[in-house]
This record gives C-alpha cells, sequence and structure tokens, in this order.
C-alpha cells in the first residue's frame, strides 16, 4: 500500500531474482479498512516511493486511481472462509473480504507468473495463498522474510506513528517472540505454558494493549494445544502501542 521501506523493497529484490519483468503496485486500498479504522490517515508518499523504485530497477509502477479499481456500481467481492475468520479475523471481520477482492483484481489486472509478499502478515499471506488455490491462479506466491529494524522492530509503513516512547514499549512485541522460541526451541512443547509465560511480558506495560498472543499451525493457522517435532508453527502477536496497532510474528520449526 505504498510507504515504502526495507521490507517492502526485499521483496522487489526477490522478484528481479526470479522473474525478467518486475511490477510493483501501490494503492491504498480502501475496501480492507473499517469505518474506525485508519484510511484517511494511512501515510502515503507516491514521489519518494517512484524514486525508491526507481533506484531498485523496478520495471514497472501500476498506481490506479480508486474509481480505477472500484467503479461507482462495483458489486463483486472474493470471499475466502474459513482462515479469515480467526485472528485478524476476529478483530478486522471485514479486512480480508477487502484484501482477496483487491488481490484479485490486481492479478486480473497484471495477470503475473509470481506474487511476492513478506511474512510479517504471514496470515494474509496463507488467505491469498488459499485463494489462488481455490480460485485456479496459475501464479506462484512467494511468502518473503520478516525485516527487522536493527533493534529487532518489524519494519511496518505504521512505526511513523509511533512516538520515541512508543517505539521504544514496541520492541517488547519481538523480545516475546524470541522469548516463546527460546522456550519452545529448549523443550517446553505445551502451548498453554508458553503463552502463560509470554503473556506476563505484556502484563505490566499500561501502553501496550494486547489484541491476541497465539500460537497456530503454520498451514491452517489453527491453534494447537501441544507442539510436535517435525511441525512448524508461527507466534503471532497483535498489538495496539498507544494508537497504532502493530503485528509480528516468528516462525518455529521443530
Amino acid at each position: 500500500m505504498g510507504f515504502l521501506h526495507k521490507g517492502h523493497i526485499s521483496l522487489i529484490k526477490e522478484s528481479k531474482k526470479r522473474a525478467d519483468v518486475t511490477i510493483v503496485s501501490v494503492f491504498v486500498n480502501p475496501t480492507q479498512f473499517a469505518p474506525n479504522e485508519d484510511f484517511s490517515k494511512y501515510p502515503r508518499n507516491i514521489d519518494k516511493d517512484t524514486l525508491l523504485l526507481i533506484q531498485e530497477g523496478t520495471d514497472f509502477l501500476f498506481y490506479p486511481p480508486v474509481e480505477e479499481i472500484y467503479s461507482k456500481n462495483h458489486q463483486t467481492y472474493v470471499e475466502v472462509t474459513e482462515i479469515t475468520k480467526i485472528l485478524e479475523g476476529e478483530f478486522r471481520p471485514t479486512h480480508y473480504r477487502g484484501v482477496t477482492t483487491i488481490v484479485a483484481i490486481l492479478f486480473n489486472s497484471i495477470k503475473p507468473d509470481f506474487a511476492f509478499f513478506g511474512q510479517k502478515d504471514a496470515q494474509q499471506a496463507a488467505v491469498i495463498r488459499q485463494m489462488v488455490d481455490d480460485l485456479k491462479y496459475d501464479i506462484e506466491i512467494i511468502e518473503c522474510p520478516i525485516v527487522r529494524e536493527d533493534d529487532g522492530l518489524a519494519m511496518s509503513s505504521r512505526n511513523i506513528f509511533l512516538s520515541p516512547s512508543e517505539r521504544e514499549k514496541a520492541l517488547i512485541i519481538n523480545k516475546s517472540l524470541t522469548h516463546a522460541k527460546d522456550l519452545i526451541t529448549s523443550g517446553e512443547h505445551n502451548v498453554k505454558n508458553v503463552i502463560k509465560k509470554i503473556n506476563n511480558i505484556f502484563i505490566n506495560e499500561s501502553t501496550i494493549h494486547l489484541n491476541y498472543l497465539r500460537i497456530v499451525d503454520s498451514e491452517t493457522f489453527k491453534e494447537i494445544e501441544k507442539l510436535e517435532e517435525g511441525n512448524s508453527y508461527y507466534v503471532l502477536v497483535a498489538a495496539k502501542v498507544g494508537n497504532t496497532r502493530l503485528i509480528d510474528n516468528l516462525l518455529v520449526q521443530l
């Protein structure tokens, strides 16, 4: 959705490794924002984005106006069920319908061979993968690793909204994920025990409001009770730091 950072640039670099032509779409999608969310405030800087894309050797920028994507008589939406009802879907019930609709429109407009998404929104990547499989798109979905600041904060366009003190507090999110991974890799495979210990990190932080802290199967995103060797799992966190909602995750492979 623009306001590009190193996380986005990593997707471009991966595309240039695999494909002959790299196209970047920049579109702040109104249908994935609820009325009480920050659509109007979402950061935008298309001039800076364009310069970054040129510097990275991007072949094309697709920057359509809203009315080109959604006509006044727009009536059609794409909806993935089940996986969109949990986690982010619990807190943002209309969000993924907007995501799958815009991604389907972009896919139909551009007809790519590959599409690159960041792991930071791991559930979104899984939702899109499901849509691609169900609707028989001939597109390979490539999920790229999270890119972090030097201090561990996951890069996000919304980080600009954090005050200096909030920015410092936000580091707790990644620290909690790292602690969860340490617990799991050291042999704690009871999910309730891991969640309880990690939740304690947030209890005394009044500036952070935890939406959820979950451990899920990396394929289905369903919660599990016990971690098993040979499987992989996501530790997922969504939290509001001040007025800014952040998400982060860590993939754990046993």
